[in-house]
């Protein structure tokens, strides 16, 4: 499978995500930057989660149908024509870092796909992986960590 490469120009891979990217910011989407898209690939989702949460995985954004071409989601923005799924506030939106306790870390998973999903906005992470199952022909992932003050 080919390597996509995400990284962000708020934070290092491994790095701590600025408190402007958090629920103690103004919990925006940080930027991406997104490179070495595989041939062949006709849309790009991103999933952002924090597996170290109590409650179990939370996810804090779902994003497909990016278009391939796109090499930058800037701040506090959303691709044209991406949608975006339900979180684990049962928002359609992104939701920053907010852990209760200690360092929580927070990947950013970014799925090159062979096919445009036909799924509504407010899908969740679960139903976008079941429907992404055969099409993933690429993937990166950005790894940023966040404690609270």
């Amino acid at each position: 499978m080919d390597s996509l490469q995400l990284t962000s120009s708020a934070f290092a891979k491994g790095g701590a995500i600025p408190a402007k990217y958090t629920c103690d910011g103004e919990d925006v989407n940080p930027p991406l930057a997104i490179d070495r898209v595989p041939a062949g690939t006709k849309s790009l989702a991103l999933i952002v989660d924090d597996p170290d949460a109590p409650v179990g995985l939370w996810v804090h954004w779902v994003l497909w149908n990016i278009h391939p071409q796109i090499r930058q989601i800037t701040e506090k923005s959303v691709p044209a024509g991406a949608v975006q799924g339900k979180n684990s506030w049962g928002r359609t939106s992104y939701g920053g870092p907010c852990p209760p306790s200690g360092t929580h870390r927070y990947f950013f998973k970014l799925y090159a796909l062979d096919t445009i999903l036909k799924l509504g906005s407010g899908t969740t992470k679960a139903e976008l992986e079941r429907t992404m199952e055969g099409h993933v022909i690429g993937k990166g992932e950005l790894m940023g960590t966040y404690r609270r003050k």
